[in-house]
């Protein structure tokens, strides 16, 4: 039996206790944890963070890092407000992701993860050749304090991700794999992207969905189960690799419907781990 942990994805809020009470009680001794608010990235905040974390001994996995702006996940939209693709928001995105790791330093976490956005599959494309300076800064930036960065898998497909880290030439690079974002995006089958980037792989977001129905919105977001992602092979596969980090889950709706969500997913994979 592959002794993987488990944990879910929660945001960094004011009363952390509430959060990590709710995972303990589920029996989650992992999360990752999301913040989109800057102003939350001070020292009060760090120590609130840390301490509530040991006191309820939940090991943090990432620092996910939103960004300044206003993101739209879809197809059109997208490409201009997620990420630090676009050219108008990249210098203050940038100084967000080295603020988030100053953050995550102070609060003993080793890894920052935040979207990129839809990197260009032409690597000749202008905001290609100019992202990958920046991306060498930031993450240099990230290295200095003893931490690696994550790309969380979405928007680009694997091989334009697998390029991108090859040509930053950073050792501190890894992947927040989240199948079921590759379904929604329609970028991958998230078996056969471990063929092309698991080696990468340093974090997994479990979560399911469909494919895109049409060209200019994202596929359906569904219990794990339900979708698309085959979680019997995938699983097993991220084992074969060497994968031994944390497995998050992550159900994005709200709601009891979300905990009863979240308990099914959590039983899902214990099963499949049974059997790696």
């Amino acid at each position: 039996m592959a002794n993987l942990k488990l944990g879910v994805i929660v945001g960094l809020r004011p009363n952390m206790e509430e959060e990590f009470k709710k995972l303990k009680d589920l029996g989650f001794p992992t999360a990752q944890v999301s913040c989109w608010t800057m102003e939350y990235f001070n020292d009060e905040m760090a120590l609130h963070l840390k301490k509530t974390a040991q006191d309820y001994g939940v090991e943090i996995t990432t620092m996910w890092t939103g960004l300044p702006g206003t993101p739209i996940w879809n197809f059109v939209q997208g490409p201009l407000t997620i990420g630090l693709v676009p050219l108008e928001t990249r210098e203050v995105r940038a100084k967000a992701l080295k603020k988030g790791s100053d953050f995550a330093k102070k609060v003993e976490v080793e890894s920052v993860t935040t979207h990129v956005g839809f990197i260009p599959e032409n690597p000749n494309d202008p905001h290609y050749i100019t992202l990958i300076p920046t991306l060498k800064d930031v993450i240099s930036y990230i290295g200095k304090n003893e931490q690696s960065f994550w790309f969380e898998t979405g928007q680009e497909t694997p091989v334009t991700l697998l390029r991108t880290i090859q040509d930053i030439g950073l050792d501190n690079v890894g992947v927040n794999f989240d199948a079921g974002n590759l379904i929604l995006y329609g970028k991958a089958n998230p078996v056969d992207a471990l063929d092309v980037i698991g080696k990468y792989v340093r974090g997994v977001h479990a979560k399911d969905g469909e494919y895109p129905r049409d060209g200019y919105s994202l596929g359906q977001e569904k219990p794990l189960g339900d979708g698309k992602v085959n979680y019997k092979a995938l699983i097993p596969k991220l084992v074969s690799l060497g994968y031994r980090g944390a497995i998050t889950i992550e159900r994005e709706i709200s709601g009891p419907q979300q905990i009863q969500d979240i308990l099914r997913a959590k039983k899902i994979i214990e099963e499949i781990l049974k059997n790696c």
